[in-house]
């Protein structure tokens, strides 16, 4: 029985298994980012840090106060 369980998952998987496809080389490669947009990407991120800093520093000051006017 164990064997037939094998043997059949050993078919499965190799009949998941297939050829990979030829590349096609009459199709052109897709042209890549332009060197604008390339120069920008790497600052989108520096910039997203930069506001969620000011998020965490303007949250850690409303923090502050709350604890001053509570008397602490």
């Amino acid at each position: 029985m164990l064997g037939i369980l094998w043997s059949l998952l050993l078919c499965c998987a190799l009949a998941a298994c297939s050829k990979p496809e030829p590349i096609d080389k009459e199709r052109k490669p897709e042209p890549q980012a332009a060197h604008v947009e390339a120069a920008a990407a790497p600052q989108t991120p520096i910039d997203r840090a930069k506001s969620v800093q000011d998020e965490l520093d303007a949250a850690d000051q409303r923090q502050r106060d709350a604890i001053e006017d509570a008397g602490g």
